[in-house]
């Protein structure tokens, strides 16, 4: 199981103090955290991508590639790849880019975002949200699978003979995961492809992630990919600790109080039994989190959100700190422990290699316009 951190790098005023963090302070304070995450262990740091303020991550091959260049074991991924607004083209190319020189580093999450104005900025129409996810990602699968692509579809310009470069490191595409808050249209689509399903699940109460994963699920086995049970499932969550849970309640609840996603509505106590959010000591986070398990089953990957609503790095590295060093080693022994032995393991480029029969160099090679032939020894 991969245990990590997710932020979707927002630039909030600290309540406590007044300050808000300027654009290049929250930008270097993201990769500070993906450092730290490996330092203390964590198998993942995921980024968000939003092309708005408040928000600073609009770039996440480019964070996650100078991410890449300064850390050895680390999994970098996305939080959310907008997939509706990017053209899949760019999205193939850019991320078969970080998946080489990351050495595999890499997978992503595919998601339509929570900005509605992000649609006509790029010339889309969040009318077409669902079918726009739908057909784009059909084409990006096709581009990661197929050298050469001939595709008509209604929502971007005809491909003729296209190729997409560079091709996919050892011939295998980055795992895709589908992130959803609400949409069981998504859950469909990563059950339809035998790809990751990836629950939001902070805002919404237990029930509801449940359902949506047990639909994943169903419809998982549905396609032929597995039982249900072999469905694979990453789970979001935010905590906040304290070795003694009173401090953890007393230092979040200014930060939670004036949060701009949940701030002035349901009180700390009352959004903490009614959504996954823990605050308290690394004990209560451990035993939450092991709960997870018994309405979703057994999953492969938990993403912790811990650098929002205006937390101060000092504290968001103090709260890696506890992670890694006291939560996160318990969650591994117990959750490996419970794990039947047909369940697989979260996904890897190296698993993934080694399913598909081992590495091959998927390198295309030009075909000369006058003759139609490839150089000698190369193959198309």
């Amino acid at each position: 199981m991969q245990f990590g951190v997710f932020t979707v790098g927002d630039v909030t005023v600290d309540p406590t103090t007044g300050r808000e963090p300027t654009e290049h302070e929250r930008i270097k304070a993201m990769v500070a955290i993906a450092l730290k995450a490996e330092e203390v262990g964590l198998d993942v740091f995921a980024t968000g991508e939003h092309h708005n303020p408040p928000f600073v991550p609009s770039s996440p091959t480019t964070m996650l590639g100078y991410i890449a260049a300064r850390t050895e074991r680390l999994l970098l991924s996305t939080a959310t790849t907008l997939i509706t607004t990017n053209d899949p083209v760019k999205i193939a190319e850019d991320y078969a880019m970080l998946q080489h020189l990351s050495d595999g580093r890499v997978d992503l999450m595919m998601g339509r975002g929570n900005t509605g104005p992000v649609y006509p900025w790029f010339g889309k129409d969040i009318r077409a949200g669902i079918p726009l996810a739908i057909e784009n990602y059909d084409l990006l699968h096709r581009l990661w699978r197929e050298d050469v692509v001939d595709w008509k579809g209604k929502y971007r310009t005809p491909l003729q003979s296209f190729t997409s470069t560079p091709r996919p490191l050892d011939g295998v595409p980055p795992f895709v995961w589908h992130g959803s808050i609400r949409s069981p249209e998504i859950a469909e689509q990563a059950a339809y492809y035998g790809d990751g399903f990836f629950a939001n699940h902070i805002f919404w109460p237990k029930e509801h992630t449940q359902r949506m994963i047990a639909l994943y699920r169903q419809r998982y086995a549905h396609y032929g990919h597995g039982s249900a049970d072999q469905a694979i499932v990453g789970l979001g969550g935010q905590v906040f600790m304290r070795r003694n849970s009173q401090d953890a309640v007393r230092e979040f609840r200014p930060y939670f109080d004036n949060a701009p996603v949940y701030g002035h509505g349901p009180s700390l106590e009352e959004f903490t039994r009614e959504t996954p959010l823990t605050v308290g000591s690394p004990q209560q986070v451990i035993d939450r989190t092991l709960g997870f398990r018994e309405y979703v089953g057994d999953y492969q990957r938990q993403l912790f959100l811990m650098d929002h609503a205006g937390l101060p790095l000092k504290t968001v590295l103090e709260q890696l700190d506890l992670l890694g060093e006291e939560v996160v080693p318990v969650l591994r022994k117990e959750f490996a422990a419970l794990r039947p032995a047909h369940v697989p393991e979260a996904p890897t480029h190296a698993a993934l290699v080694a399913t598909a029969g081992g590495a091959k160099d998927s390198t295309v090679h030009a075909v000369d316009d006058v003759t139609g032939k490839a150089p000698e020894g190369a193959t198309r």
